[in-house]
């Protein structure tokens, strides 16, 4: 596609002082620095955002405006934890209409200050009504996923661990995450269970947090960087809100369709990408989406999260960043975080994680249980 990214901006991730007008100034401020350029010189801005109900704050965009202190026109975007990933996608196919020149997004929300409980049933607001008359929480959920693969496919807790004892480990090289701490597969094994088979390591935090990226037209790239990252697909889709609508508990069919499209777009097939950023909310919904990605064969994923292959100096590294499982998981900020790091880890950029000899990742974004994703794909110019 004709659109690049030139710059991005990432505040850290866990428990901040900011409040959500601070965070999204922070993410702003550090994407337009990095360009060279102001916020008076972009054409837009879209804003991923889950709930108002966290910090009691709505009306985002004119927020945004108080706080960079110009007007623009700013649009939120909202598809539950996928927020982040639409707004990328929002924002590029605007700049592919002709409408825009250039466009800043950001993601931001701020979790740490409402109680366990309370976030518990805001988040699952992005379940379907049913499933919350019934008691259903979003680890019970992809409890309900981990079973079921367990039973078809004989993956094992251990599995699961290891997910967690990866993305963990990389986070120890991402200054910005929100979990900076090793673990060990016998101290995933013996933390207490939230919905069984997933424990506390096997589930996201709450997190405060906001990132953002500078995206333009190709041909306007270089004014903005040195390095432009293209955009090279991207694929979108939404499926039934219920779990229990769905004809598998251990297939996420909007990643699929989502990925197809990508893949299609882009040109390029799984073999093709090197490394990938994934929607690891819970520990199974890692290794659903690697098989769902095409990755591996449905399954299959058990193996390779176990055999070295998407360890950082594996074949298929996914996520260098320390993903939602030791990054952190600010809701609306998660999709763009998402992009952040794959551009730095394309622009050599990442630090002690970045990943040598590959010009291609992937980004896949998800929303509820799997309703709707959005996977991008992107490859360094």
């Amino acid at each position: 596609m004709d659109v690049d990214i030139v710059s991005t901006g990432h505040t850290p991730f866990g428990k901040c002082s900011e409040d959500i007008g601070g965070l999204m100034l922070n993410a702003c401020n550090e994407a337009l620095e990095n360009a060279n350029t102001g916020a008076s010189d972009v054409d837009a801005i879209y804003i991923s955002n889950f709930s108002s109900s966290f910090s009691n704050q709505c009306q985002l965009p004119g927020l945004l405006t108080s706080k960079l202190g110009v007007g623009n026109e700013i649009t939120r975007v909202e598809s539950a934890c996928a927020a982040g990933g639409l707004a990328v996608k929002e924002a590029a196919l605007a700049i592919l209409s002709g409408l825009y020149d250039k466009v800043l997004v950001c993601g931001v929300e701020k979790m740490s200050e409402t109680p366990t409980d309370k976030a518990t049933e805001i988040i699952a607001r992005a379940s379907d009504q049913e499933e919350i008359n019934h008691g259903a929480t979003f680890p019970s959920l992809f409890a309900l996923m981990a079973q079921r693969h367990f039973h078809e496919y004989g993956t094992m807790e251990e599995h699961l661990a290891s997910v967690a004892v990866k993305n963990h480990k990389n986070a120890l090289n991402n200054s910005l995450a929100q979990f900076q701490k090793e673990i060990s597969v016998e101290k995933v094994m013996n933390s207490r269970y939230i919905a069984s088979p997933l424990k506390i390591f096997d589930c996201s935090p709450l997190s405060d947090g906001a990132s953002a990226v500078l995206m333009c037209r190709k041909e306007l790239s270089r004014k903005y960087t040195d390095a432009p990252v293209n955009f090279a697909g991207m694929g979108h889709y939404t499926d039934y809100i219920g779990l229990y609508e769905r004809k598998s508990l251990t297939e996420m069919p909007a990643v699929a369709r989502a990925a197809k499209k990508a893949y299609s777009m882009s040109g390029l097939s799984p073999g093709d990408i090197g490394f990938a950023e994934v929607h690891d909310c819970f520990t199974i919904a890692e290794l659903v989406e690697i098989e769902d990605l095409g990755f591996c064969k449905k399954g299959e994923g058990k193996n390779i999260v176990t055999d070295g292959t998407t360890e950082i100096d594996g074949s298929l590294p996914i996520n260098p960043s320390g993903g939602l499982k030791a990054k952190g998981h600010p809701i609306g900020a998660t999709g763009v975080s998402q992009v952040v790091e794959v551009v730095k880890q394309l622009q050599g950029d990442a630090g002690k994680r970045t990943i040598s000899g590959v010009d291609t990742g992937l980004c896949c974004n998800i929303g509820g249980s799997g309703s709707s994703a959005v996977v991008s794909i992107f490859r360094r110019e």
